[in-house]
């Protein structure tokens, strides 16, 4: 592209300070260094956990920063010794990415690799410690690797998957936190059994995305738990079979679901 290896100005949402409202501004991304790659953001979801660092409660704060990890983008341009990417391809960040090299990477029990690993109080890249983001030549630090609130941002290789082109990004972008995230926990940690019995305490988007892996593992009963009763009907469409609102018992959650309907 006519832009590859040249500084771009976009605009991003830039937090300056804890808790104060982010702000629009017109940054300069810098180019992919080696195993680097940058990315046009398309689509980009907000996490709670772009809320809580953007809070900055019980943390060392990094600001000013560019947040938010949950989106989808095509491949601007590509540092050296990149060879699995080229622009164009659609890619969906991934905050903890695989070296595909360390002990962690691997094992088929763990991915928490070594060298990419979720790292909220690094602002830098990994590979020069310098932030590809600047406003009139001044840092603005990254966050998990990805800081998807801006329109350009440089990303690590290994914290980018590769997706089919026909997907679209305004809906699988949820699958770089929450979906994966939730799913991941049941199929992969929980792994439960075909007919057994599964509760998902939390009905936000990782609870249902866990509730979705307990009905393609085969679970004969999915009980969700929360306290907006609302959630109830949204969580038929993930298998939910029984609700708890534990507002409506004085019992024990426990013991109450044995009675829900």
């Amino acid at each position: 592209m006519a832009t590859a290896g040249k500084v771009i100005k976009c605009k991003a949402a830039v937090a300056w300070e804890a808790g104060k409202p982010l702000s629009m501004e017109e940054v300069e991304v810098a180019p992919p260094q080696a195993m680097e790659v940058r990315v046009k953001i398309l689509y980009t979801a907000l996490c709670h956990t772009d809320v809580y660092f953007w809070e900055a409660k019980g943390q060392t704060p990094v600001f000013p920063r560019i947040l938010g990890h949950e989106a989808g983008g095509i491949v601007e341009s590509v540092g050296e010794g990149v060879t699995e990417l080229v622009p164009g391809d659609h890619v969906l960040p991934v905050f903890t990415g695989e070296c595909k090299e360390c002990a962690h990477c691997r094992s088929e029990e763990s991915n928490l690799c070594d060298l990419l690993r979720i790292n909220v109080d690094r602002g830098v890249m990994i590979g020069d410690g310098q932030s590809r983001f600047t406003i009139d030549g001044k840092p603005i630090f990254h966050f998990v690797g990805t800081s998807t609130f801006s329109e350009y941002t440089v990303i690590h290789v290994g914290c980018l998957a590769k997706i089919d082109p026909e997907a679209p990004l305004d809906k699988v972008c949820l699958l770089s936190c929450g979906i994966s995230t939730g799913l991941g926990a049941t199929l992969n940690v929980a792994k439960p059994k075909k007919g057994m019995t599964v509760a998902i305490f939390g009905l936000g988007a990782v609870g249902l995305a866990a509730m979705e892996g307990a009905r393609m593992s085969g679970a004969s009963r999915i009980i969700g738990v929360d306290l907006n009763p609302a959630k109830h009907e949204q969580a038929k469409k993930f298998g939910c079979t029984d609700f708890v609102n534990p507002k409506d018992h004085t019992k024990p959650v426990q013991e109450a679901w044995w009675t829900c309907t």
